[in-house]
């Protein structure tokens, strides 16, 4: 199969770009599965049902959370009934939503996605580790579904790295979310899984991570807040992981970043 991760969708410029251009990705890189983080959707903070209606309609199949998922309140009335809406699997038993779910895809193939969210320099939430590990002992790779994506959104480089590593084999893909930045470590695993340790965001990159320069630059000189921080609305660059997997074992065979837009150098796969 052939998978695209899109990473943070940022403000209004991120989730339009994305928006535009998921029907011809989808076309020209002959996807079968498309994965979008939405939690920064909604001017930067959140996801509305709108927002994620109209993402999903433009091509998504999936929109995955994190810290920020919670934000916009009215997402707590739809997110019970709509599983093509990912939160954290490890938020405290209670928390409305669900951390991952099975997917049909093309040629009668099943996808698992999984949200989860690391805990260095994060919100105190349960072990993600322990809470993907208890999933994956219930539904094996290559047995009960085809392939499996795991959105880890972290701060620390490092806790993401050592997920990617406690998955190796386990999962096709682990990608992390949350930094804004893409790294430059595209890679397959010695056990076959694919890992990114961020894919970067969908956004306007001539800013501070999505946001307009002036208040962050402004927190970083005075320590004072300001302004509320607002999202840069230039024309976005879209960033992702794109990646193919062995029908039969679920592991990747190819991994490589997608990069489309003004700010960053262009890179997109050829299929």
């Amino acid at each position: 199969m052939r998978l695209l991760f899109l990473g943070d969708l940022m403000g209004r410029a991120g989730r339009s770009a994305a928006a535009d251009a998921l029907p011809t990705l989808r076309e020209k890189l002959k996807l079968d599965f498309v994965i979008v983080n939405g939690e920064n959707a909604a001017s930067g903070f959140g996801l509305t049902s709108k927002i994620a209606g109209t993402t999903i309609q433009a091509g998504a199949d999936v929109i995955t959370g994190g810290n920020h998922t919670f934000d916009q309140k009215e997402l707590l009335n739809v997110i019970d009934a709509d599983d093509r809406i990912l939160r954290p699997i490890n938020y405290p038993e209670g928390t409305p939503g669900r951390g991952f779910a099975i997917y049909d895809a093309p040629r009668g193939k099943k996808v698992m996605v999984i949200n989860a969210m690391g805990r260095v320099f994060m919100n105190a939430m349960e072990c993600p580790f322990r809470a993907i590990d208890a999933v994956l002992k219930k539904y094996r790779m290559g047995v009960a579904v085809h392939a499996i994506v795991v959105d880890f959104h972290g701060e620390a480089t490092s806790e993401k790295m050592a997920m990617g590593h406690f998955l190796d084999g386990r999962v096709s893909l682990v990608v992390g979310t949350h930094s804004h930045v893409p790294t430059a470590d595209c890679q397959i695993l010695d056990g076959g899984t694919a890992y990114q340790t961020d894919a970067g965001m969908c956004g306007d990159y001539n800013s501070v991570i999505g946001m307009q320069k002036e208040e962050p630059i402004s927190r970083f000189l005075t320590k004072m807040n300001k302004e509320r921080y607002s999202p840069a609305e230039g024309e976005a660059t879209i960033c992702g992981t794109f990646i193919e997997t062995d029908d039969r074992t679920g592991l990747a065979k190819r991994i490589e970043p997608l990069r489309m837009g003004p700010r960053l150098m262009e890179h997109v796969p050829v299929v």
